[in-house]
């Protein structure tokens, strides 16, 4: 840890980070900067203020993505922040003066993994009470589970049916914490239908298999098509096991989901507020706040209805319209990774989001080994901002210790990445590379 020659800078400022580094582009450098990617930082950065200069926002941004259900992380996290601070044992605390002055931005990805899927919902929700200023953007394993949830018994459209099954095995930590607390003992299966009629109503019917290429034909191409085909294949071949490696029979995965749309899609459902005040894209001055990335399309959207007129369709769509949703520009918007049979974002794109006075985009999805990284796409900044955060993706990744860090975007000029896996604060100041 701590690459580079550079000297370090002392750093203090309301959240109390001490020593800090500059943020260069791409992976850090072992051995100090590396002159090609300051000049190739600068260049982007000039060419995105052709059109307007940079803005900030008029209060701190602390962005924190992908939690996936580790509520000791994202607890860890808000403290590193200086949001918070701890006042006993179980993770209780206060938000501080900074908490309060600040906008908390949740990028998406609360869901899966474990393991405290529930306890993570509840410690957001324990935030807003307590008087942090709180959004929550859609991640893909979040939207997942509501398109699973509303598509559990509707068999009126060949796109929708198949949603539940590919939701798992992902969604079986949140169904059995469900189960745990709701469906456990006795009377919990009293109304659940057999184990037969259960695997018809959450699997996709015979027919899909058939039916979903020519139905899917105007969405995606001939090798999406096939490639979702063997993923439904697969997952419907081991669903079952995977239930019983977690102790649950269909009847109780069944009543566990049927469950999880009380509680998410009631009106008086515990989490109904999850997914009610969720957005696709937040904007704060030049930065523009999504889960994973951008296409033409949704960078065209934005340049000619705004991002107020995103976030409505969004509502609209993941809700009633979950094929055209799920398999279309949106939802790239949530799962992009800038791979080849991604939704490309483009020289046009970009330039659309430079006429906006969008420079940066700042999000999750993509996770990091050593902190947050910055990176150019097609010229345009992006901010990467998932840290690793679960303990399952850190014993996988070789991470130790309970993940934390956020990035803060600070209305003096300054983008701060801090991580407990880099040694030092990143300090990205954009007008030390303008004339």
């Amino acid at each position: 840890m701590g690459q580079g020659s550079q000297p370090n800078r002392h750093y203090k400022n309301t959240y109390g980070f001490d020593q800090s580094r500059d943020w260069e582009l791409g992976k850090p450098e072992r051995y100090g900067q590396n002159p090609e990617k300051q000049q190739a930082l600068s260049l982007a950065i000039r060419h995105a203020t052709r059109y307007q200069d940079w803005q900030w926002p008029d209060r701190p941004i602390i962005f924190l993505s992908d939690p996936h259900a580790d509520a000791e992380a994202f607890i860890a996290s808000l403290e590193s922040s200086g949001s918070i601070r701890k006042t006993g044992k179980n993770q209780d605390y206060k938000l501080t003066g900074a908490g309060r002055k600040a906008s908390i931005i949740i990028g998406g990805d609360c869901l899966d993994k474990g393991p405290s899927n529930l306890k993570l919902l509840r410690g957001i929700r324990t935030l807003a009470s307590r008087g942090a200023h709180v959004r929550i953007l859609a991640g893909n394993h979040d939207m997942r589970l509501l398109t699973g949830l509303h598509a559990l018994n509707g068999r009126n459209k060949t796109g929708d049916e198949h949603f539940f099954l590919r939701m798992t095995p992902k969604a079986i930590p949140l169904l059995r914490e469900v189960h745990e607390e709701y469906i456990k003992g006795r009377g919990g299966l009293k109304r659940v239908p057999s184990a037969r009629e259960c695997r018809r109503q959450l699997f996709p019917s015979d027919k899909w298999f058939d039916e979903f290429p020519d139905y899917s034909s105007g969405m995606l191409s001939q090798s999406a098509i096939d490639k979702e085909l063997r993923r439904m294949e697969k997952k419907a071949e081991h669903f079952e096991k995977s239930c019983d490696d977690a102790g649950l029979c269909l009847r109780r995965i069944y009543a566990s989901a049927d469950k999880c749309r009380e509680l998410f899609l009631g009106k008086e459902g515990e989490f109904a507020w999850f997914f009610r005040h969720m957005e696709l894209a937040h904007r704060e001055g030049s930065f523009l706040f999504v889960h994973a990335g951008l296409d033409d399309q949704v960078a065209r959207l934005i340049r000619d209805r705004g991002i107020r007129h995103l976030n409505k369709e969004f509502r609209k769509r993941s809700r009633s319209e979950l094929s055209d949703f799920y398999y279309g520009p949106l939802a790239n918007t949530m799962r992009t990774k800038y791979r080849e049979h991604d939704r490309p974002l483009t020289d046009t794109g970009v330039d659309h989001m430079h006429q906006q006075g969008i420079h940066a985009i700042v999000h999750g999805h993509r996770n990091r080994l050593s902190g947050q990284r910055l990176m150019l796409r097609q010229g345009m900044l992006h901010i990467e901002c998932d840290i690793t955060l679960d303990r399952h993706s850190r014993e996988k990744e070789g991470l130790e210790g309970v993940g934390a860090g956020v990035t803060i975007i600070h209305p003096k000029g300054k983008v701060i990445g801090i991580s407990n896996d880099y040694p030092y604060a990143k300090v990205f100041e954009p007008h030390s590379h303008l004339p």
